[in-house]
């Protein structure tokens, strides 16, 4: 949610590379937490790129014991949200998710009605205001401890009644597996997957410093201009952002396998 407009700027390393000089390597580093891990990793396998797994945050799904009174739709900003809408809300509510991928999860969830905005927050935006008019009732805004307000706002400001309530909460992962530490130092991995700039700061908080050049030398590959910032301030000279916010833009950007 929120992720600026992709930046297009590549540095120099990277024009190298397309002049002829060393190949990449075929590993892909993905710091995606689960639920989505799998999925990408999946099909990183599917196109022949080794993937090498180490998720940057712990996701802790919460319980909603009691709901607002009069919801007539549940709003989903994160595919993370889903298990606690599928435990806390009614499946016949129309569910309103940000992208096909969380659209996915909550009809997998036994959700009857879902509607995907197949983009961003503007998209979800836009896609409530055509299908829901503030009069059928409120919105139950789901998503992650600290997130959302800016949304439930720009709702409210058209006339909706939200109420937010938190269905998640992340906390960056203590320590990096020796494995991808390893494989970092010994060049294997040339590409590095970020989905957000928190998950980009916790997974490099929970690096060792001396490994941080090995991991700056592969290409960053990230979803916003926010997380390339993070990875160019760590000193990545490589970073290369989806042109649209989702997880199969973001794949695209790698091509073909070595």
């Amino acid at each position: 949610m929120g992720d600026s407009l992709p930046d297009r700027h590549q540095s120099g390393g990277e024009s190298h590379q397309q002049q002829g000089c060393v190949q990449p390597a075929s590993g892909v580093l993905v710091t995606r937490p689960e639920p989505g891990l799998s999925e990408t990793v999946a099909a990183l396998l599917d196109t022949g790129w080794e993937p090498f797994a180490s998720p940057a945050l712990v996701v802790r799904p919460y319980y909603l014991p009691e709901l607002p009174a009069g919801v007539s739709a549940v709003v989903l900003t994160s595919g993370q949200a889903v298990p606690c809408a599928s435990t806390s809300v009614d499946h016949s509510v129309p569910v309103f998710a940000v992208g096909d991928r969380t659209a996915r999860r909550a009809h997998a969830a036994g959700f009857s009605v879902v509607y995907s905005a197949q983009g961003d927050a503007s998209a979800l935006s836009d896609l409530l205001v055509q299908q829901r008019r503030p009069e059928q009732g409120a919105l139950l805004l789901l998503s992650g401890s600290g997130q959302g307000e800016l949304f439930a706002h720009h709702l409210r400001a058209k006339g909706f009644t939200v109420f937010r309530r938190v269905a998640y909460s992340t906390r960056p992962v203590k320590k990096i597996g020796p494995t991808i530490q390893q494989a970092l130092e010994e060049g294997r991995i040339g590409y590095s997957l970020f989905f957000s700039a928190e998950s980009a700061k916790g997974w490099l908080s929970a690096l060792p410093r001396p490994v941080w050049p090995a991991a700056a030398s592969t290409i960053g590959v990230v979803m916003s201009d926010a997380t390339k910032e993070v990875l160019f301030k760590a000193g990545w000279r490589t970073v290369r952002v989806a042109p649209e916010p989702n997880a199969a833009s973001l794949l695209s950007l790698l091509g073909s396998s070595p």
